[in-house]
């Protein structure tokens, strides 16, 4: 029972409920005192010149001393045909000078207030005014009044329309009648209310407790859990965005995933790129300590040589990692700038030659002097061509072939680097722009190699808004390609 009211459908039930029945008891007390402010209303209308019909049957009360047994005798026969009536005879400041009503000994106060009579006496049809009732200090009834001539004086007769017997012949039919049939017909109006308010309410929270069941099962770990959309209101939309936010989500969850696993698989290759090098570098160290003095100046030499080839080889590799980290980052200043691709494509190939003469390979250029300009940034261009240059020779055999070309190619220049090497085989093509990335039939030749000249390539394009293209058939060789802005 405690969760059930802990639910936002008990919650709202209850406050449903709550306000069902504070409306159906300000509705019974509002009809009750309308009711009853009606029927004086109706009554005092009614009874307009009761007053001034019966003052002038008594008129005119000769002398000072009012003739009581006269009165009596005459307002007796009018109190028979009208048995709910007070009457008072009020001098004119107010004060009661005779009553009667049954019984008399009840009459608790000695004088009347007389606005509510002089308000009574202007108005030609007034609307309901109420007058104090002598029998109930503080309490306001219904009456008519009329002033009446007392010897040489004005008084008022002043009646009381619901008297005492009235009072309680009309607390008798309240009790037995109308409020027993008000309240039942309040409980029925209640209950029915409140039984077809519980089935809506239970209808349209259902979808709700849906909503909410989903977004559980969804954060124990169900990602495939969605909730089904059948209508355009709020909670259709509702729906829709959970959807599209639990897609969101599996999306970048996935995307964390592959970027765990690419870390791992950076820090494993980072700790064999660098594990080489440095148990080299130590162990040539340590020979040269303990051999010492017995090593001649020959070994020594070599030794020093191939110490300062592994130191070079780590640090181009923590600056290719570092350069790489920063293209990532989108941390490069790109400083755009028209120039010449034949002019930067020969010197680039110029500093590779020594490289692919000893390699035995040879270097074409096929790049007119006529080529338009392109718009790039020749400093990071000349790094993406080097990097490519430099793979292509290193997986070249020797008295293969390592072509640099450019041409123009839709309104922009597509410059290419196409070798005569061992080609990438298919299933390899989608890997190799990853960093560390080296192929598994060719490992014997990926020695030396950081495996991270593809990916800041790539990286570098990126920048330009281009992309890096490669074709390769195995056996037959590689083409990498690119397209620039012309200047």
């Amino acid at each position: 029972m405690t969760s059930f009211f802990k639910s936002f459908y008990g919650k709202i039930s209850a406050i449903f409920l709550a306000l069902l029945i504070l409306l159906g008891g300000v509705q019974a007390y509002l009809t009750y005192r309308t009711s009853m402010q009606l029927v004086n209303e109706a009554d005092q209308k009614l009874n307009l010149d009761l007053a001034s019909n019966m003052a002038a049957e008594l008129e005119p009360l000769p002398g000072d001393t009012l003739p009581l047994e006269q009165i009596h005798h005459s307002i007796h026969y009018m109190m028979v045909f009208n048995p709910r009536i007070e009457i008072y005879l009020l001098d004119p400041e107010g004060k009661i000078l005779a009553f009667f009503a049954d019984p008399p000994q009840k009459v608790k106060a000695d004088s009347v207030p007389l606005a509510a009579i002089h308000s009574y006496l202007r108005q030609e049809t007034p609307n309901l005014i109420l007058g104090p009732d002598p029998r109930q200090p503080g309490q306001q009834k219904p009456f008519s009044a009329s002033s009446i001539q007392i010897g040489d004086r004005s008084g008022y007769l002043y009646i009381i329309l619901g008297g005492e017997q009235y009072e309680t012949a009309l607390s008798m039919v309240r009790g037995s009648y109308v409020v027993r049939n008000s309240l039942v017909a309040l409980v029925t109006a209640i209950l029915a209310t409140g039984v077809i308010g519980l089935i809506i309410f239970g209808f349209l929270t259902r979808r709700l407790r849906k909503i909410a069941a989903a977004v559980t099962d969804f954060e124990q770990g169900n990602h495939d859990v969605r909730i089904e959309v059948d209508s355009q209101d709020e909670l259709g939309e509702l729906s829709r965005s959970f959807n599209a936010m639990a897609d969101t989500l599996v999306l970048l969850i996935e995307k964390l995933r592959r970027n765990d696993r690419m870390r791992r698989n950076l820090i494993a290759n980072i700790s064999h790129d660098l594990r080489g090098p440095l148990a080299s570098i130590r162990g040539y160290i340590e020979t040269i300590q303990i051999k010492g003095p017995s090593l001649d100046n020959s070994e020594r030499q070599e030794y020093i040589d191939i110490i300062l080839k592994n130191t070079t080889v780590l640090s181009k590799l923590v600056e290719n990692l570092f350069e790489l980290s920063k293209l990532e980052a989108r941390q490069v200043d790109t400083q755009i700038e028209s120039f010449s691709i034949a002019e930067l494509g020969q010197d680039v190939m110029l500093k590779f030659k020594p490289v692919a003469n000893k390699e035995n390979i040879s270097l074409r250029t096929d790049i007119r002097r006529s080529l338009p300009f392109v718009k790039a940034d020749i400093r990071l261009v000349e790094r993406a061509l080097s990097n490519l240059l430099h793979n292509a020779i290193h997986y070249t055999p020797p008295k293969g072939n390592v072509d640099l070309s450019a041409s123009e190619v839709n309104g922009k220049i597509r410059i290419s680097v196409t070798d005569s090497g061992c080609g990438i085989p298919k299933d390899e093509l989608p890997h190799i722009f990853d960093r560390f990335y080296r192929g598994k039939k060719h490992e014997s030749r990926s020695k030396g190699s950081s495996g991270l000249g593809l990916a800041i390539a790539q990286k570098i394009l990126e920048l330009h808004h281009s992309t890096l293209h490669v074709e390769s058939e195995e056996g037959r060789g590689t083409m990498f390609y690119f397209d620039l802005k012309k200047g």
